[in-house]
């Protein structure tokens, strides 16, 4: 079993700067990919970035703007997200898969005002 608790979400204006923590416990040595996904009220749960053996992914719509980055020594994944905008906002969820399992988060909340 894994467990992940994400922390770091909040209230910003547009133009900001927000950094999301999602820390893992449990089975963890056998992770080897990070993601995460974001979920805008009334659409579907998104990717927006991964890690894999240290090589990051984005979605093009993040681009440029959000660094995923991996702490092991932490058992941690950091979304580090510069110039927000208002289609940024949406409920932010880590995701990893292990043993052949997928685990997913509770949720931080990222609000981006105009």
């Amino acid at each position: 079993q894994v467990q992940l608790v994400e922390s770091g979400g909040g209230l910003v204006q547009a133009g900001g700067s927000l950094r999301l923590s999602c820390v893992a416990s449990g089975t963890i040595f056998s992770i080897n990919t990070m993601a995460w996904y974001r979920q805008a009220p009334g659409n579907q749960r998104a990717w927006v970035a991964s890690i894999t053996s240290g090589r990051p992914y984005y979605a093009d719509s993040v681009k440029g703007r959000f660094t995923i980055s991996r702490d092991n020594a932490k058992n941690t994944v950091y979304l580090q997200m510069n110039s927000l905008k208002p289609e940024d906002t949406g409920s932010y969820y880590c995701w990893t898969i292990g043993n052949g399992n997928v685990y997913w988060g509770q949720g931080t909340q990222v609000t981006v005002t105009s």
